[in-house]
């Protein structure tokens, strides 16, 4: 089982920069895959990017390629959103899930562990 911890949300303005961590306990971490979600209010849970158990792979929705990036540290058992450029329209909770089996994935009922989520704001 993984638990997961999500940090680093706050204010920006359109334009900035912020980087989301997630910490995950267990001791098999470095065997899940691991994506980072996002709900905007009204609005379904959507994905934003994933990474395979090593790292080797990386996935993105299209609105965020080129603007996030998503990397991991299996000896700290972390996971990173780093996100430039930031948008209004990129305003959501942001979750970090892990998914057994090493593959990454953009599917949401692919992910067998959520965490609590963390705000993140852009004003225009």
């Amino acid at each position: 089982q993984v638990q997961l911890v999500e940090s680093g949300g706050g204010l920006v303005q359109a334009g900035g920069s912020l980087r989301l961590a997630c910490a995950a306990s267990g001791r098999t971490f470095s065997s899940y895959a691991m994506g980072w979600f996002r709900q905007a209010p009204g609005k379904e849970r959507d994905a934003v990017a994933a990474i395979s158990w090593n790292g080797g792979s990386t996935y993105y929705a299209d609105s965020v390629k080129g603007r996030f990036t998503i990397s991991r540290d299996n000896a700290k058992k972390m996971v990173y959103l780093q996100m430039g450029s930031l948008k209004p329209e990129d305003t959501a909770v942001y979750y970090c899930a892990a998914k057994d089996g090493g593959l990454g994935s953009l599917i949401r009922a692919a992910y067998d562990y959520w965490g609590q989520g963390t705000q993140v704001t852009v004003s225009s």
